[in-house]
């Protein structure tokens, strides 16, 4: 059957390669197949749970009858709440007139695509990194892809962004990264911030300026001696080029609830105001006004933090361990030691490996298909975040992941490894 002829942008969008593999995998599991679904990037909400306090304020917000539209920019207890939260957590001030509350992450980045990027704009990413490939295409803008290296935790360099910054609009970096679970360190994030200051002092009166896209969804899920650095705070003569990303889906475990935030300057979030008005794609009156409450209870939130954060870890660092070990055995694996987020990024290079039925895994989407068939383990290879095909690494996500099965997924793994040559 001919397909219609659509748009171009509907011709040559390509959907999310993780939700894809996702839906693949939960069919599996639908037909009884057990299988250790390490690959979305969400939470169990048996294991991880949102707040009880936060829960409970969402309930009486729907008793309260809080169902109607909200303000295009988000109601103003919320962006008040979002204003004394950053400040009291990361010592930054930002008015409420400067955040603009979402449903969630998703489309404040795509607001900031369309009020900054035009086509043919360069926009500079490091690969691999959360669908950054996709929004740019989706604004017709010129990609400039950083590919990145393990020696580098898997984030672009300065040299990489000095090489590359002259004409370009927008630079995007998430720390801590997904997929990675790697973060950009105090040193790199200051240069690059340099870089951005003086390429904007070059640029005429008239001349649109380089700004920065910061997401910092998970910037409170940082372990052992990492730290989260932002811009802002490393060099405040920033505070006019930088747009945060944030909210509560990741540090609260609330992906389904959908409220998130951009911080910056206030003709930026006036503009991203205009085009969500137009999307409709603001959070929902009721769970606003509970958020709204719920910032305000540090004491609340320092111990939800403190439980969540040890329980993601504990998890991280099990896995990363048995990674080490099977490597140490001699197996072709690897893994980054845990930063931050909830992941893990972990090699698996078994391309021209030969399994025990004689067939030879040719490239990397075989190896993906053996260690799911013959393992039961899933997994994203970092291909589906822009990284190049042959890339034998891999982002696990523990948002899913049970405890006590662990020891059993890593025993499986290492029985199908034993059984390649």
């Amino acid at each position: 059957m001919n397909q219609p002829k659509l748009s171009h942008l509907a011709g040559t969008l390509v959907g999310s390669e993780i939700v894809k593999l996702g839906n693949a995998i939960s069919e599996r599991i639908r037909n009884g197949e057990k299988i250790y679904n390490f690959t979305i990037g969400d939470f169990d909400p048996h294991i991880f749970p949102i707040p009880s306090e936060l829960e409970a304020l969402i309930i009486e917000s729907y008793q309260q009858k809080n169902t109607s539209y909200p303000a295009a920019e988000g109601v103003l207890d919320l962006r008040k709440s979002v204003s004394h939260f950053i400040k009291e957590w990361e010592g930054l001030d930002y008015a409420p007139n400067e955040i603009q509350i979402a449903s969630g992450g998703r489309p404040l980045i795509y607001t900031v695509f369309k009020a900054i990027v035009d086509k043919g704009d360069k926009v500079i990413y490091g690969v691999p990194s959360w669908n950054n490939n996709h929004y740019v295409h989706m604004t017709d803008g010129e990609h400039c892809v950083i590919e990145c290296s393990p020696e580098n935790d898997f984030m672009p360099t300065v040299a990489d962004v000095k090489a590359n910054i002259k004409g370009a609009t927008l630079i995007c970096i998430c720390t801590p990264q997904n997929p990675t679970g790697t973060t950009l360190s105090q040193k790199a994030l200051g240069e690059i911030c340099d870089l951005i200051l003086e390429e904007n002092k070059l640029r005429g009166e008239g001349e649109k300026k380089c700004y920065l896209m910061f997401d910092q969804m998970y910037w409170t899920l940082t372990y052992g001696s990492t730290r989260h650095y932002n811009p802002v705070t490393e060099r405040p003569d920033m505070k006019p080029y930088t747009i945060f990303i944030d909210g509560i889906s990741k540090v609260f475990a609330a992906t389904g609830v959908r409220v998130g935030w951009a911080l910056g300057p206030e003709v930026i979030i006036a503009k991203m105001k205009a085009i969500l008005s137009h999307l409709g794609a603001w959070a929902p009156m009721a769970e606003q006004k509970a958020v709204a409450k719920y910032l305000l209870q540090n004491e609340a939130i320092s111990k939800y933090l403190a439980h969540f954060k040890g329980e993601i870890e504990e998890r991280l660092r099990s896995i990363y361990e048995g990674f080490i070990h099977l490597k140490e055995k001699g197996y072709p694996v690897d893994s980054v030691s845990p930063q931050a987020a909830i992941y893990l990024t972990i090699k698996i290079d078994l391309a021209g490996k030969t399994t025990s039925d004689g067939i030879v895994l040719e490239n990397q989407q075989a190896v993906t298909s053996y260690i799911l068939g013959e393992a039961k383990l899933a997994v994203v290879p970092f291909s589906a975040f822009g990284a190049g095909p042959k890339n034998p690494w891999y982002r696990l996500s523990v948002g899913t992941c049970i405890k006590e099965e662990i020891p059993e997924m890593l025993s499986k793994l290492e029985s199908a490894l034993e059984k390649l040559r």
